[in-house]
């Protein structure tokens, strides 16, 4: 069994020889406005991070793309040096740009880089977890990722990444990675209302790999539905708490990290994934994506 008890609701899972909660944080929203530049509040954005390890979080997700290099820059400052406990896993395979976008980087000499730079800017000499990012803003796209991969398995091998993982992928890229190096990880995009997941969730169950959603509450657009709505009303829970609780619910290899810039957000955000759902809940909110 890769699951265990843990005073933080859901458990904790096993990702390669670390053992983390299923409870993470993402922190995407600590950087300014479209993840670009650095936060209005500065402060509160470090008080975040410290009140992630207080109530007990061991996994916290980043990018260095995020600001750009401004959430590595805040998670050094509010927890270096860091908690033995604590993974942080890290993406590479996209940059920013002056605009705004997020241009794919994935010849073998800017994921070299992107490994370096992640490495300065979170102050540690090996990264517990990279995420190898493919597709690109709209979701994941067709094509191999053999090449990518092959890299950072090899920057594995000189001891600069601990575990690896992928990120905003198809089924048949998952494959590939897999037979380039172990994964411990997939993170793509997968809430109530989008479900396409559902057979890869529950093959990677089966052989022990974690499952990552990303935009677990919908994203820029929060999830809205009829069905959750009342099914929020009848426990007396918003939405957003109903929907984490479904995730966690959902299956044991689901990790969550829903992110927020706010000390009071992330507290509801814990509290809320507790949330217990009967089966006549869980039908009602399978139905959204039908």
């Amino acid at each position: 069994m890769t699951t265990a008890s843990s005073t933080l609701l859901g458990g904790t899972w096993r990702l390669g020889d670390r053992t983390v909660t299923r409870f993470g944080y993402g922190a995407m929203q600590l950087a300014g406005p479209w993840v670009m530049g650095s936060p209005a509040d500065r402060d509160g954005a470090i008080a975040v991070l410290r009140e992630a390890i207080t109530q007990g979080i061991t996994h916290i997700d980043t990018s260095d793309a995020y600001g750009p290099r401004i959430t590595n820059q805040l998670i050094r400052e509010a927890l270096h040096p860091y908690p033995e406990s604590l993974l942080i896993a890290t993406k590479v395979g996209a940059n920013r740009n002056a605009e705004g976008g997020w241009p794919t980087e994935r010849r073998p000499e800017d994921l070299r880089r992107q490994v370096r730079e992640n490495l300065e800017s979170l102050g540690v000499e090996t990264l517990d977890l990279v995420n190898m990012r493919m597709g690109d803003a709209t979701g994941p796209q067709p094509g191999s990722i053999t090449e990518a991969f092959e890299t950072l398995a090899e920057l594995q091998q000189q001891g600069l990444i601990r575990h690896l993982g992928v990120s905003n992928v198809t089924a048949e890229q998952v494959a590939q990675a897999r037979e380039t190096a172990p994964i411990v990880c997939v993170q793509n995009m997968y809430n109530l209302a989008h479900r396409h997941d559902d057979p890869l969730i529950d093959k990677l169950a089966d052989d022990g790999i974690a499952y990552v959603p990303f935009f677990p509450l919908g994203g820029f657009t929060p999830l809205q539905s009829a069905e959750l709505s009342r099914v929020a009303a009848r426990l007396g829970a918003t939405p957003m708490a109903v929907a984490l609780a479904w995730l966690l619910q959902r299956s044991a290899n689901i990790l969550l990290i829903p992110g927020t810039s706010k000390v009071a957000h992330l507290r509801e955000n814990i509290a809320g994934a507790g949330l217990t759902l009967s089966a006549e809940d869980v039908a009602e909110l399978d139905s959204i994506s039908r």
